[in-house]
């Protein structure tokens, strides 16, 4: 792992860190890779049931190193897309820990995540226009789908930074913290998360993303192929013993 990429583990969380505060955490090809190799490493381990994706020194990140971009540096990774995430999250929840800046590419990194928490002092926005670019890691695809159309075309065309109380009003945020405390937040969110049966959290969460364009003819045999087999795990089986015995599950992830 290199130290533009932090990983730290507690209570089946896995915090990610991008490490690179000097440059307010712009993506460059090591956090993108980075990135890659940690989901890809830690999606494996049924004892890991959530992430929170973060910046380290006060700022979420400030989108894609454009100086790197200009030596061909690019913070892409194949099949994975930008960040190492935005083309292929990650099948565990995801809960983006939002401080300072999140901009450009550091918006559609947050965008690919499943839940925000951010600081009451954040900014949100998809400046690529003002330097010639487009939001090419998801913004302006996922945005109109979270957000009514005409907001997100305000968002996208001018490039303006937007606080996280708009967002909040809006149902992108989900929790708006006090400042210096979205880590927090997502922590005690992403705990939350993590005390449930990690089968049951992926294929909830596979369903909720694949069946936006289900149509209603299909939609329930979809479901039944991806969720079936939690039903038949042995998670199911500790869950209602759980209940029955009155006393906390032990998951395994199987």
């Amino acid at each position: 792992m290199s130290d533009e990429v932090l990983v730290e583990e507690s209570d089946g969380v896995a915090v990610i860190t991008i490490n690179r505060p000097k440059a307010r955490n712009a993506v460059n090809g090591a956090v993108a890779r980075g990135v890659a190799e940690v989901l890809d490493a830690l999606d494996a381990r049924p004892e890991i049931s959530a992430y929170v994706l973060t910046g380290a020194g006060g700022t979420f990140s400030a989108g894609m190193d454009l100086k790197g971009f200009l030596t061909g540096d690019l913070p892409v990774v194949k099949g994975r897309g930008f960040g190492g995430l935005t083309e292929a999250p990650p099948k565990k929840p995801i809960v983006a820990a939002v401080e300072g800046y999140a901009l450009a590419g550091g918006f559609e990194l947050a965008l690919a995540c499943d839940l925000i928490v951010a600081s009451a002092e954040a900014k949100f926005g998809l400046p690529e226009p003002k330097r010639g670019l487009v939001a090419a890691a998801g913004g302006i695809m996922r945005l109109p789908r979270r957000i009514p159309y005409h907001v997100a075309m305000e968002f996208a065309l001018t490039g303006d930074h937007y606080p996280a109380s708009r967002l909040y009003e809006l149902g992108l945020v989900n929790r708006v913290t006090e400042p210096g405390a979205a880590l927090e937040g997502a922590l005690e969110l992403a705990r939350k998360v993590a005390a449930n049966a990690p089968l049951a959290l992926a294929a909830t969460k596979k369903v909720i993303i694949e069946s936006q364009d289900w149509s209603l003819e299909e939609m329930f045999a979809k479901q039944s192929a991806i969720i079936n087999p939690v039903f038949g795990s042995k998670d199911a089986m500790e869950g209602a013993a759980a209940f029955a015995e009155k006393r906390a599950p032990q998951w395994k992830g199987e």
